[in-house]
């Protein structure tokens, strides 16, 4: 559907991107180049195929493979997402226990108060407040690149952690760690918020199940009925919900990668030295 809008929408998009000063030869050499003077149903076919060998063209506005600006933005995107999915996973298995054991009580309304103000605030703002205080004011992590300059190795896999691990380098593998956290941080409290309010409910309802109950009445200590039974059977929709939400984790991490600077700044600055 996008394919077909796109080529009935007016105008021509090569006189968009070389002006209106551009000579007629340039713009038929240009038009050529991008297969725009193929018909419509002619350059989907071939995107189609492309897109089933690998082959996903070249960027026109950096002239470089499509797969390899993929490649590069995955190798931040994807530890940064699992990183905010893990903080935001345990994190939320923690205080959801908590607040589903103190139902009704003060613990149980400070951490529903704690999630929906997770849950509001925008990934952006929080970032820049991150950075202020654990950085400005504290001093305790860096707060833009993936790595220090000089600390990882040569590189394999993009993947500066793994590739760290990979090569045994401990000390460049925790300076990744430590340039990841507060990104992750910053992406994954909204998922926090909501895993907390999830898992809180899963727990409340598992809780007033007969097997429960017969746990209890078998003289069980309620530390195992609570994490044999208990959290066990709770996690099943809490699963469900992390699943669903990686998705938006890889989707709107771009946000936080531009304010921590994680797009691209290694390369420029080893391209500097």
């Amino acid at each position: 559907m996008i394919f077909g809008v796109l080529a009935l929408l007016p105008g021509n998009v090569v006189e968009v991107m070389l002006g209106e000063t551009a000579s007629p030869e340039a713009v038929a050499a240009l038009t050529h180049k991008l297969g725009l003077d193929q018909p419509a149903w002619q350059r989907y076919l071939h995107w189609l195929h492309g897109l089933f060998t690998g082959d996903l063209g070249m960027s026109v506005a950096y002239d470089t493979p499509v797969s390899e600006l993929l490649a590069e933005r995955l190798a931040v995107t994807v530890p940064l997402a699992l990183m905010a999915m893990a903080l935001s996973t345990v994190l939320a298995l923690g205080f959801g226990l908590y607040a589903a054991s103190r139902h009704n009580r003060l613990g149980d309304v400070g951490v529903m108060a704690a999630s929906q103000v997770g849950i509001a605030l925008p990934s952006f703002w929080l970032a820049i407040m991150l950075i202020l205080l654990m950085a400005g004011i504290l001093n305790l992590l860096p707060t833009s690149g993936r790595s220090t300059y000089g600390v990882a190795g040569p590189e394999q896999t993009g993947f500066y952690i793994l590739d760290s691990l990979l090569q045994q380098n401990w000390q460049a593998a925790w300076d990744g760690l430590r340039h990841i956290l507060l990104p992750a941080l910053a992406l994954g409290v909204n998922m926090l918020g909501i895993l907390m309010r999830v898992t809180r409910s899963a727990i409340l309802e598992v809780m007033n199940e007969e097997y429960v109950t017969t746990a209890r009445a078998k003289g069980l200590p309620e530390r195992k009925v609570v994490w044999r039974h208990v959290t066990s059977n709770a996690l099943i929709p809490v699963i469900t919900v992390v699943g669903l939400e990686l998705g938006t984790l890889l989707s709107g991490s771009i946000i936080v990668e531009t304010v921590f600077v994680l797009i691209c700044a290694d390369k420029e600055i080893n391209k500097f030295h």
